[in-house]
């Protein structure tokens, strides 16, 4: 066991000198029945600009603060003692920014280990504790709760969870050993491994009362003074806390190894076996059924030491980073006071896509949307498909009455392309041919303002091309999502030699508004996540012609990364969608991009891959063996060659790219591919994965990062 009492943690304030405090202000609060209640706030000062956050400064002097309590509750001087924070916030964890600067394994076993100093003291301050959670509640956090004998939660916070794992370490201040204690193991499995693994999903409050996770929640008029009054209830006997989802002995025999083993295949079947924090923060639950609390706080130590040193976790800091800044200020982006204001915007077409564009415009921006198509059948089938999907927003609790009725009164639709004359921004919508999209422009661009603005969705063809016939070609953008629409975070903006200012401006303000991330790129085939996913699946194509079995193909890609594999990709895109990218790369780069006619015979099929339960591909079917046959020569490539093949070719398509300024830097590709192709933070992108591999310096003799930053060029 450790004796954190005799450890000297004054080394961890040599790497704090920029850290933001979160400081701990306590005063006592006078309960009803006359009981005294110490209050601590946790406040760094900063409103709403900063969260808190938890740093080695920070957690000395609630050390410091939580001893002195100890000594008045031995005196008497108090009944209970509580944890709160400023307005909106808890804290959101452990200051990252301090704990990648971490040189050393005893180091960041350190930072554990302070952790679990000062917040398993909370259980030893000789009085009942408790955690008002009122606000984001995150990581560190969240375990100031878990380490507190009572917990409540305000019914507006704006999000509670453990996201370590989304960021390649775990639970490391007591949510490994605590967590599946108070809620079972398959609840804890959810909230520790599978939300962080589900783009980073977070619990809203009532989701927290309902795990267990919380034992009561308040409506956020009155949120402290009901935690007072209940905290005094429940230390007078009048207020019984059951915690119905609390593991009893036959769910530690028999349940708990079920789950685990149900979560392993899980894991192994959804993200294969590179990421290294799933498995350890799965290992660290599976252990928590037995043992003591400081068992589980010594185990939580080492595996935080050996993941905050490792590869992943600086490559994770390293993409985080990305998201958290880079992609808030978008590099090239104009002055947004350039923007031309958006108060009606059209989209051309009436099918799926152009279906999703109109929900997401019509509920982010909140002004009318006008869709149209060819015939009014198609148009009402959208407008159906539009107004099911906002019954379905409302019924989830997602919308209220009033907004659903709302939007639905926004969305209009029609075949009289006239009543796009008050558009400010219209997009398009239609096949992806760049013929169609002239023509559909052609007819729109006399009826609309010369200087509304004029977008394109096309994924890999020429915006240029595109506008080459409009009067106006200055007032058209590439406006590319991804799939599925409502979910992807990113748009790729494509700047022609043409677009002009506002244009520009305008597209990056829309994009804000629809709660998405831009990255401007200039006009290139594929531009830069097609353009690399192109890539990806035309080596897998590649090694299948030359005779390679397909499940062989999607094995050697695994170290990649990838939340799945080529085929995978390939058939979740549409197989007519990945032939036409691979036609349109191979024009423009034939040297360095391979397509195999027999690809498009494939694509006629209603089905060309089998799959298993967990979505992965296992097969070809029958039709499309009988497909292959003939067009297949040779035995076939080991995995070696296959992986290595994608390595060199996607870093000699990035260093092409930034030679070709297709984006500023390589940072914008690691962004692209991280928010438009869902690749992992625990590679930091594509970039400093190439890096590590050696790729790199194969294809260019250099790398793309300075070997100085740790785990992200080498160490």
């Amino acid at each position: 066991m450790t004796d954190y009492a005799k450890i000297d943690f004054s080394p961890l304030l040599a790497f704090s000198a920029d850290e933001v405090v979160t400081h701990s202000r306590v005063r006592d609060v006078r309960l009803p029945s006359g009981r005294t209640l110490a209050l601590i706030t946790l406040d760094n000062g900063r409103d709403h600009t900063r969260p808190n956050t938890l740093g080695p400064v920070t957690l000395t002097e609630l050390d410091g603060v939580l001893q002195g309590l100890a000594e008045r509750a031995a005196k008497k001087e108090i009944d209970a003692i509580a944890i709160t924070g400023k307005p909106y916030i808890l804290a959101a964890g452990a200051d990252l920014s301090e704990v990648a600067n971490i040189p050393s394994v005893e180091a960041a076993r350190m930072i554990a280990q302070l952790g679990h100093k000062v917040l398993g003291s909370i259980k030893n301050v000789g009085v009942p504790s408790f955690t008002f959670i009122n606000g984001l509640a995150l990581g560190g956090g969240l375990e100031i709760g878990l380490n507190s004998d009572y917990r409540t939660v305000d019914a507006s916070a704006a999000a509670i969870a453990l996201p370590e794992v989304f960021l390649g370490i775990i639970p490391g201040w007591g949510g490994a050993y605590l967590l599946p204690n108070l809620i079972g193991i398959e609840n804890a499995l959810e909230v520790v491994i599978s939300n962080p693994l589900k783009q980073n999903r977070m619990l809203k409050p009532q989701q927290a009362f309902d795990l267990g996770i919380v034992d009561a929640i308040f409506p956020a008029t009155n949120y402290l003074e009901d935690s007072l009054a209940w905290a005094d209830k429940v230390l007078g006997g009048k207020t019984k806390v059951e915690r119905k989802n609390e593991p009893g002995k036959i769910e530690r025999l028999t349940k708990w190894p079920i789950a685990i083993k149900m979560a392993r295949g899980m894991l192994e079947s959804k993200i294969g076996t590179v990421p290294k924090s799933p498995y350890k923060a799965l290992e660290l639950l599976e252990k928590a059924k037995s043992g003591n609390r400081e068992d589980g706080f010594a185990r939580e130590d080492e595996a935080l030491a050996e993941l905050v040193t490792g590869d992943q976790f600086a490559a994770s800091m390293y993409a985080f980073d990305l998201v958290q800044k880079r992609a808030k200020r978008p590099v090239g982006a104009p002055d947004k006071k350039l923007a031309r204001k958006v108060t009606k915007v059209g989209i051309i077409g009436a099918g799926l896509m152009a279906s999703q564009f109109a929900l997401l415009f019509v509920r982010k921006l909140q002004v009318p949307v006008l869709i149209t198509d060819i015939d009014q059948a198609r148009v009402d089938k959208g407008l159906a498909y539009i107004t099911e999907e906002i019954g379905k927003l409302e019924g989830k609790g997602r919308l209220d009455g009033d907004t659903a009725n709302k939007l639905r009164g926004l969305i209009h639709g029609t075949v009289d392309k006239t009543e796009y004359a008050d558009c400010d921004f219209v997009i398009e919508a239609v096949f992806e041919e760049t013929g169609v999209k002239q023509q559909v422009f052609a007819e729109i661009e006399p009826i609309i303002a010369e200087d509304a603005i004029l977008a394109t969705n096309t994924s890999s063809l020429s915006v240029e091309e595109i506008g080459s016939k409009l009067a106006h070609p200055e007032r058209l953008v590439g406006f590319h999502f991804f799939n599925p629409v409502a979910v992807m975070p990113l748009i790729e903006i494509v700047k022609t030699p043409n677009t002009n200012e506002q244009t520009l401006a305008t597209a990056f303000v829309v994009a804000r508004g629809l709660g998405k991330s831009a990255v401007l790129t200039a006009d290139a085939p594929g531009f830069v996540v097609n353009r690399l996913l192109a890539k990806v699946m035309g080596e897998a194509a590649r090694a299948v012609y030359e005779g390679t079995p397909v499940e062989k193909v999607e094995k050697a890609y695994g170290p990649l990364g990838l939340p799945m594999g080529p085929f995978q990709l390939i058939d979740l895109v549409g197989w007519k969608v990945a032939a036409h990218v691979q036609d349109t790369m191979v024009r423009a780069f034939p040297e360095r991009f391979y397509a195999n006619e027999n690809f498009h015979q494939l694509a006629e099929l209603d089905q060309v891959v089998e799959k298993d339960k967990g979505g992965r591909v296992v097969g070809f079917t029958k039709a499309a063996e009988k497909v292959l046959k003939g067009a297949v020569s040779g035995s076939g490539v080991d995995e070696a060659t296959i992986l290595r093949r994608v390595q060199d070719g996607m870093a000699e398509e990035i260093k092409v790219m930034l030679d070709e300024g297709v984006v500023p830097e390589v940072e914008d590709i690691d962004l692209c591919l991280i928010l438009g192709a869902g690749y992992p933070f625990i590679d930091g992108g594509i970039s400093p994965y190439l890096d590590r591999e050696g790729a790199s310096e194969r294809v260019f003799d250099g790398t793309f990062h300075t070997p100085v930053i740790r785990g992200i060029a080498g160490r």
